[in-house]
């Protein structure tokens, strides 16, 4: 008898509840296309207590906008890990033989994935985020020197019970949700929709899970769409103003704050199929793109946005 071991069995993909029956957590979702929409947005911070979701629905996005999980950022990974290095096997063997890292990874499928990105090193959430903001990775260390072009998009997570990111980098990522728990309507769907979920997996036929699958796609090719004619929907410039006076009265710290309602606002509108931005369209991304740039969230205030944060912007939009 033999000792050599049978051949290795790939392993069955992860099962993710598909996107388009996800309950719940509306503005989580909006945040996530209107991010893919306009990737110039800079990125979504998920921030929410253990058990809402918040890693399921990334998966599930990337999934349907990508058809793939997205690259997943350990929060023990090293710089070469991230940025790219020099191959180990090779160098042992005195050639240099360069080793890609999880950015061109992510370039590659799409999404960049870091959970618990608040217990991540400092330095490596700068790089991460200069390399979204500016689209280009430069390596200048240990005998490499190269810049590359690089795009995708970034989502991180953070449970607020285990410590918050520095105020610098906080207002460096473009949009914020704050997971909500389902109300009690919403918990009975979601209960029946995974158990559904679960018994279709096992049916060699499922109907359920086509029509699943045909929804994720419709929902792909608008927001692809929605991609496409972004640079022709119009900000007038009474509506930029707009923009500019809803951030200053949220007292929005810097002006990256004003900038990114601007750039959500027009996401919408192209998400919306509008030609141009109209007041809706800010007050509805408002606590998208603010909750976070408040000198209250920058010194570790809960990022609540509520009735007292509506009233404060209300007579803008009367």
């Amino acid at each position: 008898m033999s000792g050599t071991p049978p051949p290795a069995v790939p392993a069955a993909p992860v099962p993710i509840l598909p996107y388009s029956r996800i309950v719940g957590q509306g503005d989580l979702k909006l945040a996530l296309e209107l991010n893919f929409i306009s990737p110039r947005i800079g990125g979504v911070l998920i921030t929410g207590q253990r058990g809402t979701a918040k890693s399921t629905v990334v998966r599930a996005f990337a999934l349907m906008s990508g058809g793939e999980l997205p690259v997943t950022l350990p929060i023990n990974a090293t710089d070469d890990r991230v940025v790219g290095g020099w191959e180990l096997d090779s160098l042992m063997q005195g050639v240099a033989k360069p080793q890609p890292g999880l950015l061109e990874e992510a370039d590659r499928k799409g999404m960049l994935y870091i959970d618990e990105v608040n217990l991540l090193d400092d330095h490596l959430v700068n790089i991460i985020l200069d390399v979204v903001s500016t689209g280009v990775l430069s390596i200048q260390r240990e005998g490499i020197d190269t810049a590359k072009h690089l795009s995708f998009g970034l989502v991180g997570t953070m449970n607020p019970e285990e410590g918050s990111l520095r105020a610098q980098l906080l207002d460096r990522f473009g949009l914020m949700v704050t997971t909500s728990e389902l109300d009690l309507d919403d918990r009975h769907r979601m209960i029946t929709t995974v158990l559904t979920f679960e018994e279709e997996l096992a049916a060699e036929d499922s109907a359920w899970l086509r029509a699943a699958q045909d929804e994720n796609d419709a929902l792909r090719s608008a927001l692809l769409a929605a991609r496409q004619r972004l640079g022709e929907v119009r900000l007038d410039e009474s509506v930029s103003r707009l923009c500019a006076e809803a951030a200053e009265r949220m007292g929005a710290v810097g002006q990256r704050g004003d900038l990114l309602v601007a750039k959500t606002a027009r996401a919408l509108a192209a998400r919306d199929g509008a030609q141009q931005v109209d007041p809706a369209h800010v007050r509805r991304i408002l606590p998208l793109a603010l909750r976070h740039r408040r000198p209250e969230s920058a010194h570790g205030a809960a990022f609540t946005w509520g009735p007292d944060e509506d009233d404060h912007v209300s007579a803008l939009f009367d």
